[in-house]
């Protein structure tokens, strides 16, 4: 496979949940060595976006191919990392334990524990226990899983919540040296003022894809000052 190709690849994508749509016919493509801002106001269908792509939601129709296999393939578990909103961790075993037991799983360098735990700022409670931290730890716990192993793919659902603006700008800056080493990153945020973090913006709002386009890109072709007003004057131009 090409790295000019995409990362993941989504055809016709069509989400049916609780006896409606939630998605019809949505195409994306979502590049490597980038990182892509999925943003939009809560429940316009970011998080069902991004469970589709790693292959856990369910009512899915149409194509979903990441790193040229489809969505969910086995072969994908060790280079696709997926990290959701709630810390997906065990709050009985301290920060190292977690890290370690999910290092085992993923068949992880020797050591990767330590390393993402520096990565996401963590290295001082690594002997604490998680439920012994606050919920923006917790999070960080949960997006120190997802690094293990340098995955090719990330896919972060709200990564930012519960951060104090120092930890959030410490996040970024990860991201981006992630990115540039040439992982493709997805990242979903409410927040408009991230999508100047971003690479490329894809907005959403109501199960529909408003605007694909890139920070510089928005605020240009809408005269706005700040992300906030650039998306409000999408909105209005579409209705």
């Amino acid at each position: 496979m090409s790295s000019a190709d995409p990362a993941i690849s989504v055809r016709g994508l069509s989400v049916r949940r609780g006896g409606r749509d939630v998605f019809s016919g949505v195409d994306l493509d979502i590049a490597r060595g980038r990182v892509t801002g999925l943003l939009g106001p809560s429940g316009c269908g970011k998080s069902t976006l991004m469970r589709a792509t790693v292959g856990v939601q369910l009512g899915v129709s149409g194509e979903i191919r990441v790193l040229g296999l489809p969505a969910g393939s086995r072969a994908l578990r060790r280079r696709v990392a997926y990290a959701t909103q709630s810390a997906s961790v065990y709050d009985d075993l301290t920060v190292g334990q977690n890290l370690r037991y999910f290092a085992r799983m993923l068949g992880a360098p020797r050591g990767d524990a330590e390393r993402v735990a520096a990565l996401v700022g963590l290295e001082p409670q690594l002997r604490q226990r998680v439920d012994a931290l606050s919920g923006g730890q917790r999070g960080r716990v949960s997006l120190g899983a997802a690094l293990l192993g340098s995955p090719e793919v990330l896919v972060l659902d709200e990564p930012t919540v519960g951060l104090d603006p120092v930890l959030r700008a410490e996040l970024w800056e990860l991201l981006r040296g992630l990115a540039d080493e040439g992982a493709a990153l997805l990242v979903s945020s409410h927040v408009m003022d991230e999508a100047l973090h971003c690479d490329r913006l894809v907005l959403m709002r109501e199960g529909g894809i408003v605007a694909d386009t890139t920070p510089d890109e928005l605020l240009s072709s809408t005269g706005a000052r700040d992300p906030e007003a650039a998306f409000l004057a999408v909105i209005e131009a579409r209705s």
